[in-house]
């Protein structure tokens, strides 16, 4: 058997793109420059100005939550299961379409950025049960009925900022 080695040649990777996107990197050693950015006037630093420098405000997201029945999930076909959480969650927002965290939440700059949370309970009982704890909370939501058969199979939220909405569904496993 013969083996024929052919001459190999090293050609080295292109350099790496230059990194101008990061504004925060230095190239060079020794100090930093000293920065104004610390103070709001001559004789005050930002700090004592504006207490909570230390951490950027985030603002609370818009949240929908979903909720599915695991009793649905373990006996109809995936798709089933899942077309009955998109029919609530469309009815939601249809539902709420003049809200304003509705509009916020479907608006031109956040479409592609959607929040969903799709959680799951045990079965009927319970999925009854938690919509009652949000009619109670004040809590708006749709409890999607499936007809001709009238029994409930989920529910969705209108979006809410996480805040007020996630104490109703800590106790609640995501849905695999």
């Amino acid at each position: 058997m013969a083996c024929i080695v052919w001459p190999l040649r090293f050609t080295p990777p292109p350099p790496p793109p230059p990194l101008s996107h990061l504004s925060s990197t230095r190239v060079g050693f020794g100090p930093k420059p000293p920065s104004r950015l610390g103070f709001n006037s001559m004789s005050q630093p930002a700090s004592e100005a504006n207490p909570d420098t230390s951490k950027p405000e985030t603002p609370d997201v818009l949240v929908q939550y979903v909720v599915l029945r695991r009793d649905l999930i373990d006996t109809w076909p995936l798709g089933s299961v899942v077309t009955q959480g998109c029919h609530a969650s469309v009815s939601a927002i249809r539902s709420h379409k003049d809200d304003p965290r509705t509009l916020q939440y479907c608006s031109p700059e956040n479409i592609d950025s959607m929040h969903k949370v799709t959680l799951e309970v045990k079965g009927e009982p319970q999925i009854l049960n938690l919509s009652e704890k949000l009619k109670a909370g004040g809590i708006e939501h749709k409890l999607w009925i499936e007809q001709p058969e009238n029994f409930p199979t989920c529910l969705a939220t209108k979006p809410y900022p996480k805040s007020i909405v996630s104490s109703y569904f800590k106790k609640l496993k995501l849905c695999k």
